[in-house]
């Protein structure tokens, strides 16, 4: 137990040693000496809170904020010393406060703990005391042995023990992790690759050494021993034989694998970045301002100190007849006497410093997001999916954005290639219904059947359905055993799914299967396709493997016929040079012309061999592949020398779907004064097609590269190369292309060179990224000078340390799993829902919560100043000008429903202009509604109107003490008993008057609810005030304002100030909106009008509640304002549900 502790404290770490001994099916030695290693458990944890720290943590996270705290302090100040108020006006909304943020953020955690319940939760088999076991995946433990099906996620790192293949061999897809689709092949070691059945693994006698857990992705080193016979046999581990956590097995039926990570020491987890609290740029200014206010307060507190006791220098006032010293006051210290009473007119001007203003933003975020959730453009109706919100606390920064990072596969494309086009022999076809259509025919012309395809043309197809690394899988479980052409008889397609290396692969083997040539399979080294209905087998003699210089692959086969022949592929740049015959140049012209269509080209050639030169290449290729010593340079050498004097047979265009409406989200974003950078871990002439088919580089662009660098010297001259040519350019845009190797470079030595390029380029694309590395990437502009305002977007785990990196971090609900989801603040299920995310959602959040927080200081100054200016008429004898009871519910009743209501609903400009006019979204931007300026106008105002309540209430009352009654001349004794709490009560009506309705004049979109706040919060006033007042409440000690408020509501000369003060505080204020609105209008108010007499299409009538929709209608026809199809249009509905439809109009 004590160990635990200990652990848990992180005193006493786990790992104590650079490797870890993992024993197999956890069979450890059985001499006396062995002390076995402790490992995590299997558990993922993305939640911030235990059940035992969530109420310290929760504490001190709360009270880091400075109105807390404050109010923490001012709370034990009124318990240890005499003040002029009860311990309860500051105790009791501090209170609230905790109590309501606690409550908000704790459900927030537990939604967190689901999703993590979810994952751990997730049922898999173990194989324990020799037969297979279901448990759950948190129960997991390093050395145990795990079976895993085909189409399942790994739920730990494991090292491949065997397989259903013979050879051992599995295939994955690690989409999740690296954003990669392609299969990749893993390996078990030949010795536990043969125990394939449970009663095997259980006799098996085998240890792991490897490293202790690190987070990259491609490196894994260890070594396996496995005992057979008495006779230790040692074989060495790489990442080959490491599946890891997170990634999915494909294309075969079951495997085994020992944990050797688990939880949160497996290399996904380890990829996370650390959860840490993100802040809102609203809340540090909220912060600064409340620094401010607490100068401000902390002076008038000083200086009511100090005339206080200038007033007492003189002795009539030091020590009046009818207030004489006590002898303890007498003998105290000046000093202490002096603190005591500074203490004492701190907590009577302490609410200057507006605590519930804390508690009122975080209800408007948690009510808020809600919105986000109910809204229908944000529905995905094909997956069912609505908008998520994780953390309501950064609602106002999708406002703010100013850079995008966006991961590539899965968030801006479908993740789904589509064979468009071929060249073959200089000819332009099109796939039309399974056939191959020349350019310039249709599908019924003559001569356009793909049966009367020439000798070149079904040349180029074989070697499309031949040069590549393409695997089948089976539906039926008979296939996948014995012959491999077992089905050759009955060919079906339906039965058949390939799995390839890269998707482009996949895409043109599918293509070439629906025109006729289809690859049927492969059985040790022969390959078999289906040509128009005929089977052919070849011989599979050498495999030359892509690679990123050469940028092309090779297969030497022997043709059924015996020759020997070399099909290649690749990029144009990579054969073109290398052919010599074929129609170059007018594939050459293709290849650009699919290029301009943002297709994915590669170039298909052969080379047929005589015998002799066949035995020279055989030669050749065994010799550099057999080298000890400079291996790789011998093998660039045999390919360079096989790979040439080449036929050209044409090429392929290949689309990479892209997801619906990629290209007006990133030019609506652009507009909207937001840079776009593409995160990636693709190659990078696959992310360079994808960023021009999407928009992201322009055609126009001039398109920078920094690529393959190899040394520090390298890498900052070429970025000294790419800033000359940025300033000597006179191009308006530029774009930037970084592959992960160059980036490290330049991140680490040459950071603000390389972030000089950044900035002056408008897009930027980095590939080859490693999932940290996109982290570093967010984080290097996070912390520039200017401090944007970051977003990341992404749908794998490869993109969970961006996200968390980010200010903003959005997962996308695609096809690699819920890593991203879980650990993002907000989840939608379409790349295109961001720009409604972040120009009409974000823009609102924006300005609602920044008026919210420039009005509640304004309050808050007209509440506090007429009790600091009463001071100088009591003698600075610390006297309240309020009742406590209108003290303490000033803000928690009187003046909070109107606010928070407007900061839920109000709206400057309809969100349908908002996302027509993406450029509305620069006028918020860098916290220009929260700059000193317009913080300043808003505490002046305060003070203003502060001075207008306290003056104009004290001159209309002067002496006239009709005032107090119904035009009779009062008593001077019952002018004392009103006197002092009468005056009190007219400045506070008229302020909670004046507060609310310029709140009113501030809103722009009305509601009944608006409506019913703003003067339900009048009348409550009222009514309590009366009620409060005009009964003698038993559970009182004392009632001061006892028929105080009746006495004021009696007189008609009360009524008067109260309308004319009333009126002088609003009525420059209206005059200004006025004024500034006819002679200088902003591009808000500009829109604002315009929005009136915008065009209103089927999709923003169907947004609208259906009497809402007829209302609009009806509008539209008594205005005169253009419908555009608005007959019988069917609003948007849930699925399933039946249409509405609205008659003509």
């Amino acid at each position: 137990m004590l160990r635990w502790i200990r652990q848990q404290l992180g005193f006493d770490p786990p790992h104590q040693s650079d490797t870890r001994t993992v024993y197999v099916a956890n069979r450890f030695p059985q001499h006396g000496h062995y002390i076995p290693q402790r490992f995590a458990d299997n558990r993922i944890i993305s939640s911030k809170y235990t059940v035992w720290n969530f109420v310290p943590k929760n504490l001190f996270e709360q009270f880091r904020r400075i109105a807390n705290f404050y109010f923490l302090i001012i709370f034990l100040v009124q318990l240890m010393i005499d003040t002029p108020t009860s311990p309860i006006t500051s105790g009791l909304p501090l209170f609230f406060v905790i109590t309501v943020t606690a409550i908000k953020q704790g459900y927030e955690d537990w939604l967190r703990h689901k999703a993590d319940n979810e994952v751990n939760g997730a049922p898999v088999f173990v194989v324990r005391s020799g037969s297979l076991v279901k448990t759950k995946s948190k129960n997991i433990r390093v050395g145990d042995i795990v079976r895993v099906a085909k189409d399942e996620t790994f739920p730990a790192d494991l090292v491949l023990l065997s397989s259903d293949r013979a050879d051992g061999t599995c295939h994955i897809t690690t989409a999740s992790l690296d954003g990669e689709t392609n299969l990749k092949t893993h390996f078990s070691v030949p010795e536990t690759s043969v125990c394939q059945s449970v009663s095997q693994l259980e006799a098996l006698q085998a240890v792991v050494e490897c490293q202790q857990p690190e987070a990259d992705l491609y490196r894994f080193v260890g070594r396996i021993t496995v005992t057979q016979h008495g006779e230790e046999i040692v074989r060495p581990l790489g990442p080959e034989n490491l599946l890891l956590r997170g990634a999915r097995l494909k294309n075969t039926k079951e495997i085994f694998g020992v944990a050797v990570y688990t939880g949160m020491e497996s290399k996904m987890a380890l990829n996370y970045k650390c959860k840490s609290q993100k802040r809102s740029a609203v809340e540090k200014s909220m912060n600064t301002f409340l620094i401010i206010y607490l100068v401000i307060l902390l002076f008038e507190a000083i200086l009511s100190t100090i005339l206080k006791y200038a007033w007492q220098a003189e002795e009539k006032w030091d020590e009046p007849f009818y207030n004489q010293k006590t002898e303890q006051e007498k003998n105290s210290s000046p000093i202490l006497k002096f603190i005591s009473d500074f203490l004492a007119f701190l907590v009577l001007y302490n609410f200057i410093i507006p605590i519930s203003l804390y508690v009122t933003v975080e209800m408007q975020k948690f009510l808020g997001s809600f919105f986000i959730g109910w809204d229908l453009d944000l529905y995905h109706e094909e997956s069912d999916q609505k908008a998520q919100v994780n953390t309501s606390d950064l609602n106002e920064e999708l406002g703010q954005v100013e850079y995008v990072f966006t991961d590539k596969t899965g968030t801006l494309t479908e993740n789904e290639m589509q064979f468009r086009e071929c060249s073959i022999n200089g000819i332009k076809y099109r796939e039309v219904n399974g056939k191959l259509i020349p350019e310039g025919m249709t599908e019924d012309s003559p001569d356009s059947s793909t049966a009367h395809l020439m000798g070149e043309e079904l040349l180029f197809l074989k070697a499309v359905s031949l040069c590549h690394t393409v695997q089948i899988s089976y539906d039926q479980p008979d296939c996948l055993v014995g012959d491999p052409f077992s089905h050759a008889n009955g060919f079906s397609s339906n039965n058949m799914e390939y799995y390839a290396s890269s998707p482009d692969e996949k895409a043109l083997v599918e293509a070439t299967k629906r025109i006729g040539v289809a690859f049927t399979g492969t059985s040790g080294d022969i390959v078999e396709i289906k040509s128009f209905g005929k089977f052919e087998k070849y011989k599979l003699l050498h495999v030359l493997e892509f690679d990123p210089n050469r940028r092309r692959m090779s297969v030497i086969l022997q043709t059924p016929s015996g020759g020997k022949v070399l099909f290649t592929k690749g990029a144009e740049s990579a054969i073109l040079p290398f052919a010599t015959s074929g129609e170059i140049e007018k594939t050459r012209l293709h290849v650009d012309e699919f290029a301009l269509k943002g297709l994915r080209t590669l170039v298909v050639a052969c080379r047929h061999f005589t015998p002799e030169e066949y035995i020279d290449v055989d030669k050749r290729l065994t010799a550099a592949r057999t080298a000890l010593q400079q291996r790789e340079e011998k093998l660039q050498e045999a390919f360079s020398y096989i790979e040439r004097d080449l036929q050209l047979l044409g090429a392929t265009g290949v689309e990479d779907k892209l997801q619906d409406k990629v290209q007006e989200t990133i030019e609506a974003l652009r507009l909207a004064g937001i840079k776009v950078w593409v995160l990636t871990g693709d190659k990078h002439e696959t992310a360079i097609s994808v960023s021009l088919s999407c928009g992201h580089f322009h055609r126009t662009m001039n398109i920078l590269e920094l690529l393959q660098q190899r040394s520090d010297n390298e890498c900052a001259e070429q970025l000294r190369r790419l800033a000359r040519r940025i300033k000597e350019d006179h191009v308006i845009q530029h774009g930037l292309v970084v592959d992960g190797a160059s980036l490290s470079l330049a991140l680490r030595e040459h950071e603000k060179l390389f972030m000089e390029v950044c900035k002056n380029c408008s897009a930027v694309l980095c590939c080859r990224m490693a999932p940290l590395q996109k982290a570093k990437v967010v984080r290097l502009l996070k912390t520039s000078p200017e401090k944007p305002i970051t977003l990341a977007i992404g749908d794998g785990a490869n993109d969970v340390s961006m996200i968390q990196e980010a200010h903003v971090g959005i997962g996308i609900m695609g096809k690699e799993g819920r890593q991203a989801v879980r650990n993002s603040d907000y989840a939608i299920a379409r790349f295109k829902f961001l720009a409604k995310l972040l120009l009409v959602h974000g823009h609102f959040y924006y300005i609602r919560i920044a008026t919210l927080v420039q009005y509640f200081f304004y309050k808050n100054v007209c509440f506090i100043t007429p009790q600091f200016l009463y001071q100088f008429f009591c003698l600075f004898s610390q006297q309240t000008l309020y009742d406590s009871v209108y003290l303490t519910l000033y803000n928690i009743c009187f003046t909070s429903l109107p606010i928070l209501v407007y900061s839920l609903f109000e709206q400057l400009v309809h969100p349908h202009v908002l996302q027509s006019k993406p450029a509305l979204y620069r006028d918020i931007s860098k916290n220009s509604l929260l700059s000193f300026g317009t913080f300043l106008y808003w505490t002046l105002l305060g003070f203003c109107h502060a001075f207008i309540f306290f003056f104009g209430s004290y001159i209309l009352m002067g002496e006239d003490t009709t005032l107090m009654g119904n035009g009779q001349i009062l008593r001077a004794n019952r002018q004392l008993m009103f006197g002092n709490w009468t005056f009190g009560t007219l400045v506070f009506t008229v302020m909670v008057i004046t507060v609310t309705l310029k709140l009113a004049l501030e809103t722009h979109f009305w509601t009944w609810m608006n409506h019913f706040v703003t003067w339900g919060s009048i009348a409550f006033y009222f009514i309590f005030s009366l009620f409060y007042g005009g009964i003698i409440w038993p559970f009182l000690h004392t009632q001061d304002m006892y028929f105080v408020f009746v006495q004021l509501l009696s007189s008609g000369s009360a009524w008067f100030a109260i309308i004319i003060i009333v009126i002088t505080c609003l009525f420059p204020d209206a005059m200004k909106k006025v004024m500034y609105r006819h002679l200088k209008p902003t591009s808000t108010q500009k829109s604002q009008m315009y929005s009136n007499r915008v065009v209103i299409g089927d999709d923003f009538i169907a947004l609208q509640p259906l009497s809402r929709a007829k209302s609009q209608l009806g509008k539209i026809r008594w205005k005169g304002v253009r419908v555009q199809s608005a007959q019988n249009m069917t609003l948007l509905k849930p699925s399933g549900a039946q249409g509405r439809t609205i008659g003509t109009c």
